[in-house]
C-alpha cells in the first residue's frame, strides 16, 4: 500500500514537532546548568614575593564540588588560608580556615561525592576526602600526573590556567608531609589553634590573601 500525500505530510509535521520538543527540553536543561567561572587567588609566596594564579571552574565536571567551592569563595573563606601540606612532585593542599571558630563551622558540613569525569593531572584541583561523601573545605592542586587518584574518587572540578602553575610551583614545600608522617603541621592543631599555631611553628608557609570570581559566567573564554 502507498501512503497518501496527506498522511506523509502529517507524519513529517509530527516528526518536526517532536524534534522541536526535544530541542526545547535540551535547551531548558542547558539554561539551568551552572556555567563555568574563573577565580583568582592572590597569595603570599614568601616574605619577599607575592603572586596570583587563576583557576577555571567547570560545574559540568563536578557540580557538587564546584558549588561548594563557589560558596566558599563568595563567603570570603580563603582569606589568610595556608597551604599547609605541600609535597614536591605531588600536590599542594589547603582549605583549613585560620580561625578556629570558622574551622568548627565547616568541619562537619560535608557534601556528597561527584562522579570522576576528569583526571588528576597537573594543574587540576580536587577536594580532599576522608571517605565516602566526606568533602568539606580542603582541596589540593596537582603538581604532576596523579591519575592514580581517579580510582579513589578524587573528582577534579577546576584547573589552574594560563601561567598560573608557574606561581603554584613556587608555593613553599619545605615542610613537606604533615604530622605524624613528616615535618609539617598537625591538622588537628590547625583546626583547634588556627593561624596562631602555623605562624609560630611554620613561618615560611605560603598563604592565600584573597580569592574572588573574575570572569563573567559563560564567557566564550571559559567554554571548553
Amino acid at each position: 500500500p502507498r501512503l497518501s500525500a496527506a498522511v506523509l505530510t502529517r507524519f513529517v509535521d509530527g516528526m518536526c514537532a517532536a524534534a522541536a520538543l526535544v530541542y526545547t527540553a535540551i535547551a531548558a536543561v542547558a539554561a539551568d546548568a551552572p556555567l563555568p567561572f574563573r577565580v583568582r587567588f592572590n597569595i603570599v609566596i614568601s616574605h619577599e614575593e607575592n603572586g596570583y594564579f587563576d583557576v577555571d571552574v567547570h560545574p559540568n565536571w563536578a557540580p557538587i564540588g564546584a558549588g561548594r567551592f563557589r560558596e566558599l569563595v563568595e563567603s570570603g573563606f580563603y582569606t589568610n588560608v595556608r597551604f599547609f601540606r605541600v609535597i614536591s612532585g605531588f600536590m599542594a593542599q589547603f582549605g583549613i580556615p585560620g580561625k578556629p571558630s570558622e574551622a568548627a563551622k565547616w568541619r562537619d558540613n560535608t557534601v556528597r561525592d561527584d562522579p570522576v569525569k576528569k583526571s588528576n593531572t597537573r594543574g587540576f584541583i580536587s577536594f580532599a576526602t576522608s571517605g565516602v561523601d566526606s568533602r568539606t573545605t580542603q582541596m589540593f592542586i596537582n603538581f604532576a600526573d596523579n591519575s592514580n587518584l581517579d580510582a579513589m574518587g578524587f573528582s577534579p572540578f577546576a584547573k589552574v590556567v594560563g601561567n598560573g602553575m608557574k606561581v603554584v610551583d613556587k608555593i613553599y614545600a619545605g615542610y613537606g608531609e604533615g604530622f605524624p608522617g613528616g615535618n609539617g603541621p598537625d591538622q588537628g592543631r590547625i583546626q583547634m589553634e588556627g593561624n596562631k599555631y602555623l605562624k609560630r611553628d611554620f613561618p615560611m608557609m605560603s598563604y592565600i590573601t584573597s580569592a574572588s570570581i573574575l570572569k563573567s559566567e559563560g564567557s566564550a573564554e571559559l567554554r571548553y
